[in-house]
């Protein structure tokens, strides 16, 4: 694929403007299992236009400032340990777009994006879009998280973004909820604080109530446990920043299991 047919500004996808996805991913054996979250991560790509390019901001890529993946072909990440190998032996080959690296540095200006050339695709990226786009044949990057900033940041620079969306864009944010590996049970099940979280989340995102979504520290001890760390949340933040007043909010893969782990994603636009 040459740069300009990757390039999201030189297809026919720039003429539409694009929903925004944040999908709670789980467990990498999400890749290769047929199950409820990967069908619904499919079904959900064939609802909405093809997108030109995507640009995914993962829960696995954390740095001091912001970065950007800039290389023709980012390389597929196994950034885990302890699954069967045939998950070690999944390559996701989709394209990178310089060009549009270049676009979101441009773009953004919360903070110095920097170019990178040797990360490429982690599984929170790679382990949702093989369900999505299993032909692996449209450009992605990912956008990081700067882990020494507040969630308002992350907020902020998430706006910074909108002008992508109209330019065929898919923006896809990808971590979990609730997430606490501390106190995961390797069952169907879920834990009282994590159901009770998960449905409050819902009410706020909803209601659009961002601020307080922002501030999930004083929601009680319900959120002390469902976010230890935040990493797998941020990724919510640059999604509903992207919100419009004209957008509506779809829910999908609505479910916490494994006990401390929501699978909830939702659709934006």
């Amino acid at each position: 694929m040459s740069q300009e047919k990757s390039s999201a500004a030189s297809t026919d996808a720039a003429e539409i403007r694009m929903p925004v996805l944040f999908v709670g991913h789980g467990s990498p054996t999400n890749a290769i299992e047929d199950n409820e979250f990967s069908r619904a991560w499919a079904a959900t790509a064939a609802a909405i236009p093809r997108p030109a390019a995507i640009l995914c901001i993962s829960a696995h890529w954390e740095t001091v400032g912001t970065h950007i993946t800039a290389m023709e072909r980012p390389r597929t990440i196994h950034d885990f340990s302890g699954f069967p190998q045939e998950l070690f032996d999944v390559n996701y080959p989709a394209p990178g777009d310089p060009t549009l690296a270049r676009l979101v540095q441009q773009t953004v200006g919360l903070a110095d994006v920097r170019p990178d050339a040797a990360w490429g695709l982690d599984h929170g990226t790679w382990s949702v879009l093989r369900r999505m786009y299993p032909a692996a044949d449209i450009p992605v990057l990912q956008l990081s998280l700067d882990r020494t900033k507040a969630p308002a940041f992350h907020y902020q620079l998430g706006q910074e973004l909108q002008g992508l969306r109209n330019k065929g864009v898919l923006i896809v944010g990808s971590g979990n909820i609730v997430h606490n590996l501390r106190l995961v049970s390797w069952q169907d099940t879920a834990y009282d604080w994590a159901l009770e979280f998960d449905a409050l989340m819902q009410q706020l995102i909803l209601a659009g109530d961002h601020a307080a979504i922002m501030d999930y520290r004083q929601l009680g001890e319900s959120a002390q446990l469902a976010i230890p760390t935040n990493e797998h949340f941020l990724p919510l933040l640059y999604v509903l920043a992207l919100q419009d007043k004209q957008d509506k909010v779809a829910f999908f893969a609505e479910k916490v299991t494994l006990g401390s782990m929501s699978m909830r994603s939702l659709l934006v636009g």
